[in-house]
């Protein structure tokens, strides 16, 4: 079987094994049953839904009682009546080493959504298992866990726990609400709009992921934090082989939108089908370790030192061949005489002992000495 296929089945078990969130969605099914399209939700309320007449004009004959029953129009009520049947929780939080930047994002998020938890940081000697616990006691089945390595490279999980399935991205160019100083202001705890690029319904990675985010980011309906406005759009767009996430609140007066922040990239490394492990389902070929790509910089820069030191040794050695060339005279050996080569000697007998003259002013100062002491 090969991972498209493998992708499409999980997706189509993850989107039917979820009956909280299919129950939220039932008010845009077209084909929901007349019983559950009445006031009440099921069939065994005893309530009944509003009727509507049609007008007559007065020209014309009223008509019969049996027709009115006929022109009677039922207005279905709402399925939920106003209770909160899409019990999502998303537990945010991070492990130690991040810094201020992502401390910031991981609040922007949980200010945006209102049906979030969180937790105290995780020891990074923890296996990413340990998630799944943690989860189970804060009673969530969703989270966002940033994991952060050499307090430089973050790295977001997204994950269905405890089942699955999870995808891990490298997060970049994070820009957060303070750091943007934006000029729209939302409502807190309202309900957004999750707009789509069209490549996500293309690809079957993308699909799931599509699926992930709206179960993720959506606030519930009813959802006791929340507020029954809505005024931002969160864009999810596909651009360089990258997820690219916005903000956007929408202008009442032009319904214009305005950027209100955060943003941040994502990069797709893999999606596995447990949750934070498993076997892998997708792995992205267009992704490129943060190490690796320090790597290839350092060696470019080195390289660029090499040739210029190159450059360099081969300058010293064009101005080397310069100088001689100019000091040699062509004309100058013109009057050149060769010399005459003397016969080579060889000595095959020991040179004669030197004779070692003595110094006569001396011995004739001896000689008088000895003179005087006769």
């Amino acid at each position: 079987m090969s991972w498209t296929s493998q992708l499409v089945a999980v997706l189509l078990r993850y989107v039917v094994c979820q009956p909280s969130f299919t129950k939220s969605r039932r008010r845009s099914c077209t084909s929901m049953a007349a019983s559950k399209r009445k006031r009440g939700g099921d069939g065994t309320s005893d309530k009944k839904g509003k009727k509507g007449k049609f007008v007559v004009d007065k020209g014309e004959t009223p008509p019969e009682t049996e027709q009115e029953t006929k022109n009677e129009v039922t207005v279905p009520a709402p399925v939920s009546m106003g209770k909160w049947t899409n019990k999502e929780r998303v537990l945010i939080f991070s492990s130690r080493g991040i810094n201020f930047r992502t401390r910031h994002l991981m609040q922007d998020l949980r200010t945006m959504m209102p049906h979030s938890k969180a937790d105290t940081k995780m020891d990074r000697k923890d296996k990413l298992f340990v998630v799944n616990e943690v989860c189970e006691i804060k009673n969530c089945n969703k989270c966002l866990f940033f994991e952060a390595k050499k307090k430089q490279d973050l790295y977001m999980w997204i994950s269905n726990c405890p089942h699955g399935p999870s995808a891990k991205f490298l997060v970049q160019n994070i820009h957060t609400l303070a750091e943007l100083k934006m000029t729209g202001n939302c409502l807190k705890g309202s309900r957004p709009l999750l707009s789509f690029d069209p490549k996500f319904d293309k690809e079957p990675q993308y699909a799931l992921l599509k699926e992930l985010f709206i179960q993720t980011f959506s606030t519930p309906h009813y959802h006791p934090k929340s507020q029954p406005f809505v005024d931002h759009v969160y864009t999810f767009s596909i651009a360089d082989n990258r997820i690219w996430f916005r903000n956007y609140q929408i202008i009442e007066e032009d319904a214009s939108l305005v950027e209100i922040g955060p943003r941040f990239v994502l990069n797709l490394i893999k999606i596995f089908q447990g949750s934070f492990g498993g076997p892998t389902l997708y792995e992205n070929p267009n992704f490129r370790s943060p190490n690796l790509h320090r790597r290839e910089i350092r060696l470019a820069a080195a390289a660029k030192v090499r040739e210029k030191q190159m450059v360099k040794e081969i300058q010293k050695i064009k101005r080397k061949d310069a100088m001689e060339e100019i000091d040699n005279d062509v004309t100058a050996d013109v009057f050149v005489t060769p010399d005459e080569r003397k016969p080579v000697h060889i000595q095959t007998e020991p040179p004669a002992p030197k004779v070692v003259k003595k110094n006569k002013r001396k011995a004739f100062k001896r000689e008088r000495m000895q003179r005087g002491r006769r």
